[in-house]
């Protein structure tokens, strides 16, 4: 094990799955570049070649198509967005082809492709650029949808997801990014639709995915030492859900909140929340709940934008009135001052990893 960066974590995981099978190829507008999109994808045009790592044009939907028919004849290619909008003008070839390809087929073909997809908030990236749209692929049969938190899952997740013989969507938050943890060196796989108890508890079930997890895990050694002991899952994929994991939990604590990475709205944090209470409706103690970003567009202006996106601050809040806890104000408010948590356009300076 060594600590590195998110980051770090992908390009290993492009790396070392480029390196075990040459029927693997990265593409994307911005590939190649000097900063290699986050850089996830520096140099590795030096080390694979032109033909492995290909610069593509800004036509998305045509590149798409490509690499569906290089899969369905026996490559393993790797589509990048630098922001998941630009992936919209490709929705017709994932929506109504990659996912059904392999149905239509009777079986036949496999469509092993995944698309990588950048997503979240930066600094005046605006209502066009700043937004994380994982329940438009989570709803679509035929996918598989993947938002890891941390580097050691990124690489596991990422490294099975190119080996796996459907299309995966795998959601990268830009601020993940330059967040640290322990990895190593070698190759290993994560199992796509699973979900990972990070911590373990009996006062609340804490469901979240991606960077929001970054923000829960802030606030938790100070719920811990006032007397909260929440039960925090990372879903680590959206589709297929892992239902088991959740539903066990919340049988034990009896109470659940629910954070999404985006808006609340027909989101994610709604679909668990339905799988709850359709199953064990009986065994909650108080009404399952939701927190996300405001259901408004993200605007450009900083001032603005800090009363959009959901933050640490809210989330302990929410806790606090879930459970019921009487917490003391003036430590409350102390603690949150050390945090930060006022600022929403920079990554956190305070959080290290790993978990």
């Amino acid at each position: 094990m060594r600590k590195i960066k998110f980051n770090q974590s992908v390009k290993e995981a492009l790396t070392l799955s480029m390196l075990r099978d040459k029927k693997v190829v990265l593409m994307g507008l911005g590939v190649t570049d000097p900063k290699g999109i986050f850089g996830t994808t520096k140099d590795l045009g030096k080390k694979f070649g032109s033909t492995r790592v290909i610069e593509t044009p800004t036509s998305e939907n045509a590149i798409t198509g490509i690499a569906l028919g290089a899969a369905i004849k026996g490559m393993r290619p790797i589509l990048t967005h630098q922001r998941v909008e630009f992936s919209l003008l490709s929705m017709e070839q994932i929506v109504n082809q990659l996912s059904k390809w392999h149905f239509m087929s009777a079986g036949k073909q496999k469509v092993p492709i995944v698309i990588r997809m950048i997503i979240g908030k930066g600094w005046g990236q605006g209502p066009q650029h700043s937004q994380s749209l994982e329940v438009l692929f989570s709803h679509i049969p035929g996918l598989k949808v993947v938002a890891p938190s941390n580097a050691f899952d990124a690489k596991g997740l990422l490294i099975q997801s190119i080996k796996d013989n459907n299309p995966v969507i795998f959601f990268e938050h830009r601020w993940l990014h330059d967040i640290s943890g322990n990895v190593p060196k070698k190759s290993y796989d994560i199992k796509i639709g699973k979900a990972k108890i990070i911590k373990k508890g009996k006062d609340i079930t804490i469901v979240s995915f991606s960077e929001a997890i970054v923000q829960v895990m802030r606030i938790y050694k100070f719920l811990k030492i006032n007397g909260i002991e929440p039960e925090i899952i990372d879903l680590r994929t959206l589709r297929p859900i892992d239902k088991k994991t959740i539903i066990n939990s919340v049988k034990k604590t009896r109470k659940l909140l629910v954070i999404d990475n985006s808006w609340t709205t027909y989101g994610i944090s709604a679909e668990i929340i339905s799988i709850v209470t359709e199953s064990i409706f009986k065994k909650l103690k108080k009404s399952p709940q939701r927190i996300g970003i405001k259901n408004v567009m993200i605007p450009s202006s900083k001032e603005l934008a800090k009363h959009c996106y959901l933050n640490s601050k809210n989330i302990l809040e929410k806790i606090i009135s879930i459970t019921g806890k009487n917490i003391n104000k003036k430590k409350k408010n102390l603690f949150l001052k050390k945090i930060n948590t006022s600022e929403s356009d920079i990554p956190y300076k305070d959080f290290k990893g790993p978990f």
